[in-house]
């Protein structure tokens, strides 16, 4: 049988030697990294929080210009 990778078979991939980390040390990983993800997610929630924000007082300040409610004209 023959893999996607020139000269890679399976009697290459079978010989081959993987190293597996214990039990033990597979469920600190996962944790480490669950932490870590929970962090990251926390972090784009807030981002799109503030992009949410920032769209909103755009949208508010052009209706604000373009209704007369602020001069703009002296900022050009």
């Amino acid at each position: 049988m023959r893999a996607a990778q020139p000269h890679l078979n399976a009697q290459e991939l079978g010989s081959s030697v993987v190293c597996v980390p214990s039990e033990l040390e597979q469920s600190l990983i996962v944790d480490f990294l669950d932490h870590e993800t929970a962090q990251i997610d926390q972090l784009i929630e807030l981002a799109e929080g503030v992009i949410r924000s920032t769209t909103e007082y755009r949208q508010a300040l052009i209706t604000s210009a373009v209704t007369g409610k602020i001069d703009v004209r002296e900022l050009a």
